[in-house]
């Protein structure tokens, strides 16, 4: 589930690590025994882990340090070589000739290790079942090796570094992937046989007959066995039908119809002629039956009973049957008809059932996932625009051109995979989720028309280190906004750090494209702020709370927002824009810095100097009440109207000049610390 190419890398050179430059003289066996044993067992369950280990301890070789390359040759052969002689798994050559393997990568593993490879393998076109019978016999003929292949025993980690060769202590292994040509074995259906009537028993062996058939006659097969599933359908909504069998018949039909659950359903072309030959099994042919029904009728129930029997033993059914419904002509419009098999299920619910399918779907077929993905969305969207655990689904498996893919369905008004509701705790909860998933996420995302006022309040769950995806997608797309209010106030309302840049990278953008509309803002917030302690009351709170979601974010502090106009003033230092020379900015400042207590006014004392600076240079006539802003008792005279101001000012012309203004803040402020203790 890794998908993050740094952490896979690393992880698979943990394995390989010791392998390097492994010394049998000094080095211990266990160091080396994890690798081959993970790639021994993955190569049944998980054939792509085995390929991709493989892949890597080939290319590796030449890659970890070109000056070193033949020590590290040596060292992988010493230990392959050492595996063998300590029987962790013994031979090697069913492991690196496995046909489950890319033929490129089994060529490019016998050119790197041609003493642990068998003979050069069969043709192509050999069945599997004979490659693995002449692989066989190549070994058995070894007689140097006889003793050391297939034997009964699993691989394991050694037990210890005895380097004796006792035969009384000799461990025996086998490679299991070898036995899976026996699983493709028809499988003996004669206890459910016994169990079926006359009639039914015979046309069940007449498909069993057609399955055994020869593969050259396969289409002429297809039809006769579609033609002997349909003379059972109607045997089945026949009124004397026993309906006890059906469970017994499901297991027959499980069994036979095993190869359909086998590769991929999804034709190579995507055609209207190649879609319908890919739905011309016989296994379709109960779903075609049941879209030409009606959904009242008592036959309909029965074919979903014989429907439910045959989910119950093979899941995939489900899957299969969204197929059916989005790529067969005769079922176009009844994709509500899967919401009646849900139903009918032992799940019993529509919701259940569908991510159990589409689960089951991700594992076997991506391409096919992509393919219903815009059908079940359209379909079904009270399941599935909710649904974060589809979403995840979806992206944890797909590459970059099916993501590419479903962002034009999404364009092309084929998929909605979001709602205005719902989009913003789809988005939290993939907070958690792998970088490219949250990528993918977010792309998504962004190709629906969904403003992005919905989703700024996740600005309260992302945290700068644990949450670069979300981040680094909002910073691209709020660049681009012109901002409101509301915008200002959520990217506004982070903690400052030193390593955080994001509301001053976001804050510099918009103050280039929107310096006005920013300016307001920041102005209303200032003020807003700057009032609020006196005014937090309980009513103000609980009016709040009637708002959007956003209201439930952590309170806006004044604090804050001087931290983040400080940090942007910084930012601008050094460069031609004036933004803080902006009117509404610089009465914001005013209005704060004359009512701020002085721990601010020191903290913040440049960026208060802006207004000082803009006052003095455009407003001479106030410089002198503005020199003496420091006091409290100033500050309270800056509430009273300009007819006093005036007055004040044209006392004398020559005061603005001489060095009075120093002395006379220093009895003002003494004086006001009396006001204020009164």
């Amino acid at each position: 589930t890794c998908t993050s190419n740094v952490a896979a890398s690393n992880a698979k050179l943990a394995l390989f690590y010791d392998w390097l430059f492994f010394n049998p003289e000094k080095d211990s066996i266990m160091n080396i025994e994890p690798a081959i044993l993970v790639m021994h067992h993955s190569m049944k369950p998980h054939p792509a882990i085995t390929a991709t280990l493989l892949d890597f301890i080939c290319r590796i070789i030449p890659h970890f340090y070109p000056p070193l390359e033949s020590h590290v040759r040596q060292g992988v052969f010493n230990s392959l070589n050492h595996i063998v002689e300590k029987r962790v798994l013994a031979p090697l050559a069913p492991l690196f000739d496995n046909p489950k393997l890319d033929k490129e990568l089994r060529a490019m593993i016998r050119e790197k290790f041609p003493e642990f490879c068998s003979s050069p393998s069969p043709p192509a076109e050999v069945k599997l079942e004979e490659s693995v019978t002449m692989e066989m016999e190549n070994h058995v003929a070894d007689k140097d090796r006889e003793d050391n292949c297939y034997d009964n025993s699993d691989a394991a980690f050694s037990d210890d570094e005895d380097d004796s060769n006792t035969k009384g202590k000799k461990r025996e292994f086998r490679f299991h992937p070898i036995k899976e040509a026996v699983e493709e074995e028809p499988v003996d259906i004669t206890p459910y046989l016994e169990q079926l009537d006359d009639a039914l028993k015979e046309k069940v062996l007449l498909l069993q007959k057609g399955r055994e058939e020869d593969l050259d006659t396969y289409t002429t097969d297809t039809e006769m066995q579609c033609e002997v599933m349909q003379e059972i359908v109607d045997m089945i909504l026949e009124e004397d039908f026993d309906s006890e069998q059906l469970s017994t018949l499901a297991s027959c039909l499980v069994e036979l119809f095993k190869g359909h659950f086998r590769g991929e359903v999804l034709p190579e072309e995507l055609t209207e002629e190649s879609l319908e030959e890919s739905v011309g099994k016989p296994l379709y042919v109960t779903f075609r039956n049941l879209c030409q029904m009606q959904e009242d009728n008592s036959s309909f129930s029965m074919l979903l009973d014989l429907l439910s029997e045959l989910y119950q033993k093979q899941p995939k059914i489900g899957y299969h049957l969204l197929y059916y419904l989005r790529a067969s002509k005769a079922a176009v419009g009844k994709m509500s008809l899967y919401e009646s098999f849900a139903q009918a299920t032992q799940l019993g619910d529509l919701h259940t059932c569908l991510m159990m399918d589409m689960k089951a779907c991700q594992e076997d077929d991506v391409h096919l996932l992509c393919y219903l993905t815009p059908t079940i969305y359209s379909s079904f969207p009270d399941e599935t625009l909710r649904s974060s655990e589809l979403l995840n689904m979806i992206v944890a498996v797909i590459d970059s051109a099916q993501l590419q893919e479903l962002m034009c369905q999404v364009l092309m008004g084929n998929l909605g995979m979001f709602r205005k509701d719902s989009v913003l705790n789809i988005l939290i909860q993939s907070l958690d989720w792998e970088t490219f998933e949250q990528y993918c996420t977010w792309q998504l995302f962004l190709a629906h028309n969904i403003p992005l006022e919905l989703v700024i309040p996740i600005l309260q769950h992302v945290k700068y280190k644990e949450h670069p995806e979300a981040l680094s997608c909002l910073l691209l797309q709020l660049r681009k906004e012109k901002p409101t209010e509301e915008m200002v106030k959520m990217v506004m309302n982070r903690p400052c750090h030193t390593e955080d840049h994001f509301t001053t990278s976001i804050l510099r953008q918009w103050s280039l494209r929107h310096e006005d509309t920013l300016s307001e803002h920041i102005k209303a917030l200032l003020i807003k702020n700057n009032s609020l302690p006196r005014k937090r009351q309980s009513f103000p709170r609980k009016r709040k709370s009637l708002r959007s979601s956003s209201s439930k974010l952590a309170q806006l502090t004044l604090e804050q927002i001087l931290e983040h106009l400080d940090n942007l003033r910084l930012c601008l230092l050094h460069t031609k824009q004036n933004f803080f020379s902006q009117t509404p900015i610089l009465q914001a400042l005013q209005h704060v810095q004359a009512s701020c207590d002085e721990a601010h006014k020191m903290r913040f004392s440049d960026l208060f100097a802006l207004a000082e600076d803009y006052e003095d240079s455009s407003k001479p006539s106030r410089s002198r009440r503005k020199a003496a802003t420091s006091s409290p008792r100033s500050r309270k005279n800056t509430s009273q109207p300009p007819g006093n101001e005036e007055e004040e000012s044209s006392s004398s012309a020559s005061e603005e000049e001489d060095t009075k203004p120093k002395p006379k803040r220093k009895r003002k402020g003494s004086s006001a610390v009396g006001s204020d203790s009164d």
